[in-house]
């Protein structure tokens, strides 16, 4: 997500809206780390044992009774929890427990939307069943696709020649990818303030999420495939193609999400949020190829990552 600030009626936003094959089992960890979990340094919760390391292979099973007592805030994240907020994003996607009484219907689905932005986040904000290692608390952190420390040199090669470079983004690094639509009538551009208008200043948003490990290899996806090149669909704007065949989007209420907001800095946005629970290899030839092209977002770097909200009084039930 972007860090630049806009206007979404009387409030300021800093930050936006963020492998098939099976993970050996030495690749996943739980959340928090075992050194992290310490609950009673972060204003009460109890911990819990987390089963979104299950197989990446494998679409996310619903959450086990172990789950109802989430841990109320990662390491290093002290402060007392935000009140008077809705649900709040990333969240572990594994885990459906919620009690945060603040509800709202569920946008439509993207085709009945309008696209509005897309962007990248290096590593992936929420933790799932294809994206559970660990990779730190903060603005760098996040999770990291199974099956990242077993790549071959020549796919953690960047490919040389291209006339531009996707910045923030290696080969072996993860990506989390974010298509923003949104209920208004608008014209797709950059950040979040192109998902509303004067006459639209109250959206019904929507984001599709896919997380990529991202290779140096030519049979991989290729990022062109699922841009925006002017795509219109019964008169909205849309992606020429959404990611498929990478388990069941999991479904839920949440927020918008980046480095500038916390457990204890919420994001006071209405969000619902589709997130695919494995990863995609990625080319990254293609992302350096969207970046050489330009476009409409002004996308030519990742962006940072929010913090995995636990508190389950900043979550949502998935249903």
């Amino acid at each position: 997500m972007t860090t630049r600030p806009f206007l979404l009626s009387a409030l300021t936003i800093s930050a936006l809206l963020g492998l098939a094959n099976g993970a050996p089992a030495e690749n996943k960890v739980t959340y928090p780390p075992e050194a992290h979990d310490n609950a009673a340094e972060h204003g009460g919760g109890q911990p819990a044992e987390h089963a979104s390391g299950q197989s990446a292979g494998h679409a996310a099973e619903p959450a086990s009774a172990a789950h109802a007592a989430a841990p109320a805030a990662p390491h290093g994240d002290p402060g007392a929890l935000c009140t008077g907020f809705g649900p709040q994003t990333p969240r572990d996607i594994g885990n459906t427990y919620g009690s945060n009484p603040v509800s709202f219907g569920l946008a439509p689905p993207p085709e009945e939307m309008t696209l509005c932005n897309i962007h990248t986040h290096t590593n992936a904000e929420h933790l799932g069943p294809g994206f559970s290692i660990y990779a730190g608390p903060e603005e760098n952190g996040g999770f990291k696709c199974a099956g990242s420390s077993g790549l071959s040199a020549a796919e953690l090669t960047r490919p040389a020649g291209s006339p531009a470079r996707f910045e923030g983004v290696e080969p072996g690094d993860t990506i989390e990818v974010h298509w923003v639509h949104t209920s208004c009538d608008v014209t797709p551009g950059p950040g979040l303030g192109s998902c509303l208008s004067e006459s639209c200043a109250n959206p019904e948003l929507r984001v599709e999420a896919q997380v990529f490990l991202v290779v140096n290899d030519p049979n991989a996806l290729d990022f062109r495939d699922f841009i925006y090149l002017g795509t219109m669909r019964n008169g909205r704007h849309q992606a020429r193609d959404l990611p498929g065949g990478t388990g069941t989007p999991v479904v839920f209420r949440g927020s918008t999400t980046g480095p500038s907001y916390s457990q204890q800095i919420c994001s006071p946005l209405q969000v619902t949020w589709s997130v695919r629970p494995r990863c995609a290899r990625l080319d990254i030839a293609t992302l350096d190829a969207w970046a050489a092209m330009g476009n409409v977002f002004e996308e030519s770097h990742s962006h940072g990552v929010r913090r995995l909200v636990t508190a389950p009084s900043l979550l949502s039930q998935i249903d």
